[in-house]
């Protein structure tokens, strides 16, 4: 393919990715559209009537809880998309603009790993945490006061809190294990959205590439410039981290070991080191080759193996962390 092919078929899944986005993006407003109907026509029956019908209000909020479900899955796919955006403008299109106007190393692959293995940027808890604070948790409060409120004035003023709490009875539970119920309910919710504050781990619309610290590092005294105080790590380390591809290690016994480490050091830039070992079954003694590489890397490699020596044995196995060239430099770990 050349550059200029390479750089329209970018341009074109830029393109998808954003409209995929703005789909999902209307998905989610479109639920929270439902959320916020419902409600006004609950409130509405609830106020409508001098009876006590503030059952309609509790069954309300439970719907309203089936709408919170259903938004954070959509929540979830949108951040698939976003992250997938966010990563081709800042590693590839606003990498260009600036020197060495190339574009980052390693963006394609996270790119490639992210459609070949995709995976939710974000956690069921965290996608609920974000949509309460957004929307739902103000919902459930209207709801929560319309609740208070119809016991207070249906069918008449209420004179004591007591009658108020027997207006709340519901069948054989008596009205102050509801009320009681229905506040816990609330503050469990709150709980979760302000629990939830601190959890980032989607990066495609909260947190920036770079952060305000690399342009004012020497104007706020105990900033460094990677975003740390000295103590705690940098949020560009922490999205570095979060963005690292799967790291594997492979084994490869086959009977020109010399011509696969060639093409594996030559077409796929990667090292290769030989062990010697011997086969137990045949008692034959052979050098088997170990490669560092990553998820999207494994597919050449088979490429390479396969046309070197058709009776290979290749075995992939994942690495919990790979330290050193290609990788993480010795240089940037934590002392």
């Amino acid at each position: 393919m050349r550059p200029s092919e390479f750089n329209t078929a970018m341009v074109h899944y830029y393109r998808a990715e954003i409209q995929r986005s703005n789909v999902w993006r209307t998905r989610l407003d479109t639920t929270t559209n439902w959320a916020v109907v419902a409600t006004g026509a609950a409130i509405t029956f609830a106020f409508s009537s001098p009876d006590n019908t503030y059952l309609v209000i509790v069954l309300d909020t439970l719907l309203v809880l089936l709408f919170l479900a259903i938004e954070s899955r959509r929540y979830r796919y949108y951040e698939l998309w976003s992250l997938r955006a966010r990563l081709m403008e800042t590693d590839f299109f606003a990498a260009m603009l600036v020197p060495p106007f190339a574009p980052h190393e390693g963006w394609d692959e996270t790119l490639a790993e992210t459609l070949l293995q995709p995976q939710f940027p974000i956690t069921r808890l965290e996608a609920i945490g974000r949509r309460l604070r957004n929307n739902y948790i103000w919902i459930i409060l209207i709801l929560g006061a319309a609740l208070l409120l119809k016991l207070y004035i249906h069918p008449g003023h209420a004179q004591s809190l007591s009658e108020m709490m027997d207006r709340a009875t519901l069948g054989p539970i008596h009205g102050e294990v509801v009320v009681f119920a229905w506040i816990l309910f609330i503050l469990a919710l709150v709980i979760i959205a302000v629990a939830t504050s601190g959890l980032t781990d989607a990066t495609g619309e909260i947190l920036p590439k770079y952060t305000i610290p690399d342009a004012v590092s020497d104007l706020i005294p105990g900033i460094d410039r990677d975003g740390t105080n000295g103590d705690s790590p940098g949020w560009r380390d922490r999205l570095g981290r979060m963005r690292r591809r799967q790291q594997l290690l492979a084994f490869i016994v086959a009977s020109n070991p010399q011509g696969i480490a060639t093409r594996v050091m030559k077409e796929m830039n990667r090292g290769v080191t030989a062990l010697h070992g011997k086969g137990m079954y045949l008692q034959q003694e052979r050098d088997v080759l170990t490669v560092a590489l990553t998820v999207t890397e494994v597919e050449h490699l088979k490429v390479i193996v396969r046309e070197e020596d058709p009776h290979a044995f290749l075995t992939v196995m994942p690495a919990r962390e790979i330290v050193g060239e290609g990788f993480v430099s010795l240089n940037d770990l934590p002392e």
